[in-house]
């Protein structure tokens, strides 16, 4: 009796924090202002990156736990949303429980820690659209989409917040590589070439499109291939992944109902004075007008569903088909530094998608 008053003592007390961080307003950083800082990895600067995650890695991940205890529909019941929760919870703790960062030793045992913490992260995505594709079987089905409304704003907010998360974590970490690749700050590339990581995208969708079929379409890509700018090369990998692997499976598809060869997927790298775009064009057959209000919800998918209880180990970039999830979360990573995706299809031709990047990186992260 004494051991579960104690237990609930501490969980108000939990709570109680979780409440009052969760009040506090995050600060915004701009791909700028990560480039500028972390060109100087000196001990005093990770020092002041350690201390200033260690009061905003709080503030973000409180704000987050509380919207996962007050959702609709009764989505915050599910296992998995309350596993997520819980993954929340864990590392709220983890943060205020480590003592102030005043010295080397300090900053390089909080590196170790917020380490683990995006680890301990890591199946969020799956986690959260197994526990909403349960929402959606439990359902009436006289529920609409459109009911759904708060649930994507929440999302939307949840996800954004979680590239946040592991962008300010993944680049603090970075900053600490011996012997980091040229031209690299921390996670962030000032000599990206936006053409090689869109043909290294492209493989690896091809390779994907090749297990499921058995064949994969050719991927074009025009640009000059000398052109850099500074960007995250992991999110444009993740972007043009998601878009290629999309455009592939309709070609395929499209193809096998009929006698004609399958044809190739175009990318176009255009560099502008504020955007770099990359427009993605496939002759797939496109999507229904009626379907196209669709396609950034996170309900909506043309792809089998591949949900699975056994959501943990899951590789997320190869799980997104299925989930309704690769769109929105693609525009997300998008709008994360300043840029949008936007979609233009043709019902019985193809559909063409244009990533727009800042290239100015002088916009604050977006935060919900």
């Amino acid at each position: 009796m004494a051991a579960r008053k104690a237990s609930e003592g501490l969980s108000k007390l939990v709570a109680d924090e979780v409440q009052r961080w969760g009040s506090m307003k995050p600060t915004g950083v701009s791909l700028r202002y990560m480039m500028e800082f972390g060109s100087r990895p000196t001990e005093r600067n990770l020092l002041r990156s350690a201390q200033f995650l260690h009061k905003e890695l709080p503030i973000r991940i409180a704000r987050r736990a509380i919207e996962l205890e007050n959702l609709p529909f009764g989505l915050s019941e599910k296992p998995a949303v309350l596993k997520v929760r819980d993954w929340y919870l864990d590392s709220f703790r983890d943060l205020r429980s480590f003592p102030e960062v005043k010295n080397k030793a300090d900053e390089l045992a909080f590196t170790q820690m917020i380490k683990m913490i995006k680890v301990r992260h890591n199946n969020v995505v799956p986690a959260m659209a197994f526990g909403v594709q349960q929402l959606k079987k439990d359902l009436s089905p006289s529920v609409v989409p459109t009911d759904f409304e708060e649930i994507h704003e929440f999302l939307d907010r949840f996800y954004m917040t979680r590239i946040g998360i592991r962008m300010l974590i993944g680049q603090h970490v970075a900053l600490h590589d011996p012997d980091p690749e040229p031209g690299c700050v921390g996670q962030i590339n000032t000599k990206m070439s936006p053409m090689k990581v869109a043909r290294a995208a492209s493989e690896d969708a091809r390779s994907i499109c090749f297990k499921e079929y058995g064949s994969a379409p050719e991927v074009i890509i025009y640009g000059d291939p000398n052109f850099t700018f500074p960007y995250v090369p992991s999110h444009l990998h993740l972007m043009v992944f998601e878009l290629v692997k999309n455009s592939l499976r309709a070609v395929q598809e499209r193809c096998m109902d009929s006698d004609k060869d399958a044809l190739p997927i175009k990318i176009i790298v255009a560099d502008g004075i504020e955007d770099v775009t990359i427009k993605i064009s496939d002759e797939g057959g496109g999507i229904r007008r009626s379907g196209l209000p669709k396609i950034f919800t996170y309900l909506y998918s043309t792809a089998k569903n591949p949900l699975e209880e056994n959501y943990e180990g899951v590789h997320q970039g190869v799980t997104m088909a299925g989930y309704g999830y690769g769109l929105p979360i693609t525009r997300l990573y998008a709008r994360y530094f300043g840029g949008d995706l936007q979609i233009i299809s043709m019902e019985g031709y193809g559909t063409d998608a244009y990533l727009h990047l800042s290239r100015l990186g002088d916009s604050q992260e977006p935060l919900p």
